[in-house]
């Protein structure tokens, strides 16, 4: 049995507030009776894209587990350096990690200074390359900016753009599944014939157009629980997610 911890969105900025809410869930993965295999954090790391922020992050995921990271909007790149060993620099921050059995290929949807996702030729010229390397175990392909409509006025000017570029790539592609986030909600659907599975957001939840929203009328929702996917892959079975939110 391999189990993914994956969460997405702390949105770290030197709060009380946003701090407590990444520690409900950190201590609630160290009351578990085995490790979790891989912690994988799905963008957003830090709220402003400073090197404060990812100094704070990277304090409160100390452990013995791997622990993966990639960029969301609020995150900048050249900060996010410091704390990740990622190859080139500057922008885009694109990784391949092989943790035990599985690889994870981190895939950089951002675009510096918006709030959208695109992966530009030269992207998807990387990512085609990294999936048809063979690997024996599980491919997860993670990134921030899920490629769909949340179908909410305000989240979905943010999606990910060049969707149909995106597909072909994945497209017959042997991908266990795709991990994303971005949207502050659990999310399960599919793109290109490979599971889409969503982390829920850690500082914030937003509730969709039909659900009651926020106490104070904002687009996110500071007082629902924060939550985590955990991915359980054994061989030879298909994937499970379970998702939690630690009270």
């Amino acid at each position: 049995m391999y189990v993914i911890a994956h969460l997405s969105d702390p949105h770290l900025d030197g709060s009380e507030e946003a701090r407590s809410r990444l520690r409900r869930i950190t201590s609630y993965l160290s009351e578990f009776s085995r490790p979790v295999d891989v912690v994988l954090v799905t963008g957003d790391l830090a709220d402003h894209g400073q090197e404060s922020e990812y100094a704070e992050l990277e304090a409160e995921l100390q452990s013995d587990v791997p622990t993966l990271v990639l960029p969301g909007n609020h995150d900048v790149s050249a900060p996010l350096r410091t704390y990740v060993d990622a190859p080139g620099e500057g922008h885009p921050v694109h990784q391949v990690r092989d943790v035990g059995m599985a690889r994870f290929v981190l895939v950089d949807s951002t675009v510096p200074g918006a709030d959208h996702g695109l992966l530009s030729d030269e992207s998807l010229a990387w990512l085609d390359r990294v999936l048809r390397k063979p690997s024996d175990g599980p491919v997860f392909v993670a990134f921030h900016h899920p490629p769909l409509e949340l179908h909410h006025p305000v989240m979905d000017q943010w999606m990910l753009q060049s969707r149909e570029a995106f597909e072909a790539v994945l497209t017959g592609k042997r991908i266990t599944a795709l991990l994303t986030g971005h949207v502050h909600n659990a999310i399960v659907t599919t793109f290109a014939g490979h599971p889409v599975l969503g982390a829920p957001g850690i500082r914030s939840t937003v509730p969709l157009p039909f659900e009651p929203q926020s106490p104070d009328g904002r687009v996110v929702d500071t007082r629902a629980h924060p939550g985590l996917a955990l991915h359980v892959h054994v061989p030879g079975e298909a994937l499970q997610t379970v998702y939690r939110f630690p009270a």
